[in-house]
């Protein structure tokens, strides 16, 4: 969406004694107050980046839970698993994209490796694989918007679980990922951000839940999700307030919940709130959510705008 624009202030000139006198107004009067352009950028960055990734990450689950097995149950759509390659005590798998993702909403190319200890059982409580993005370039089809991810995350399964074992042995599961990673986006800007998020499922397939919320720190900030520079040089800290809830029956879109990016450096700062509809109102019951509300502030300037999910 474009940005919110501002209306400069207008006087009127009531009479020619008064030209002099409104010409000092409106100098004083003229509202150099910024838009919310670079906190928008921010935001729809910050939300097709993580939609992205964690693509990724969840074919990188689906195939560790059907135990390393090249069924075709547990292999990603358009997507290949190469011959495992053992050195010392370690086993490497690489996931390798060809095309459409199993939910026709990104085309996929490049590879992920994924390293794990000879003998490491996915479900097993703590379990954890180093999950590395080579040239992962993966372009969302409905406007043809693309990014490509560099990187390294650990991936961590914390309570031990299968995803598939919800609503039977396991009440919730929760999975830790951290590391850092870069990325390109298709104007050849990039940005480079760390990544601290805790994910905790809960449900049953199908009516999946997934709660997340930031376990980083870094300075006098905590509770951060994911920080680092973005598009303009500019560092940012991404903290979450408020759990963010995604709901399987809502396309994995995210439904409540409150983010704050902040760039200290320009005194700008955008609260994200979730779970809004198309008239911009919070959803209510089993609604899914098509919007969210950004409130921006820079210095002593502030304002509001909601934005379309991608």
């Amino acid at each position: 969406m474009k940005a919110k624009q501002f209306l400069k202030i207008g006087l009127i000139l009531i009479t020619a004694a008064g030209l002099s006198l409104t010409g000092c107004q409106k100098e004083k009067l003229k509202d150099n107050s910024p838009d919310s352009s670079s906190l928008q950028q921010l935001s729809q960055d910050d939300n097709y980046v993580e939609n992205a990734s964690d693509e990724a990450m969840n074919d990188v689950n689906t195939f560790l839970s059907g135990g390393q097995l090249k069924s075709t149950n547990h292999i990603p759509c358009d997507a290949v698993i190469d011959s495992n390659v053992i050195v010392n005590d370690t086993i490497t798998y690489y996931i390798t994209y060809t095309g459409m993702d199993c939910h026709i909403r990104f085309i996929r190319s490049g590879k992920v490796e994924v390293k794990m200890k000879v003998g490491t059982q996915w479900n097993d409580a703590g379990a954890a694989v180093i999950v590395t993005f080579k040239n992962l370039q993966i372009t969302r089809k409905t406007n043809g918007k693309s990014v490509k991810i560099n990187g390294t995350k650990t991936f961590q399964n914390v309570t031990g679980g299968f995803i598939w074992q919800l609503g039977n042995q396991y009440t919730s599961i929760v999975y830790k990922i951290w590391g850092l990673i870069n990325v390109t986006f298709d104007d050849s800007t990039t940005r480079t951000w760390n990544v601290a998020r805790q994910k905790t499922f809960t449900g049953t397939i199908g009516q999946l839940n997934m709660t997340v919320d930031g376990f980083g720190t870094e300075g006098n900030f905590n509770n951060l999700v994911v920080w680092g520079i973005n598009r303009n040089g500019e560092n940012f800290y991404t903290q979450i307030t408020q759990s963010v809830v995604f709901r399987e029956t809502c396309y994995w879109y995210p439904c409540s919940g409150i983010k704050v990016h902040q760039i200290p450096s320009d005194n700008k700062k955008a609260t994200i709130t979730f779970g809004y509809n198309s008239n911009n109102e919070p959803v209510v019951g089993d609604e899914c959510p098509t919007k969210y509300r950004l409130d921006w502030e820079k210095g002593t300037h502030s304002g509001t705008v909601y934005l379309w999910l991608q």
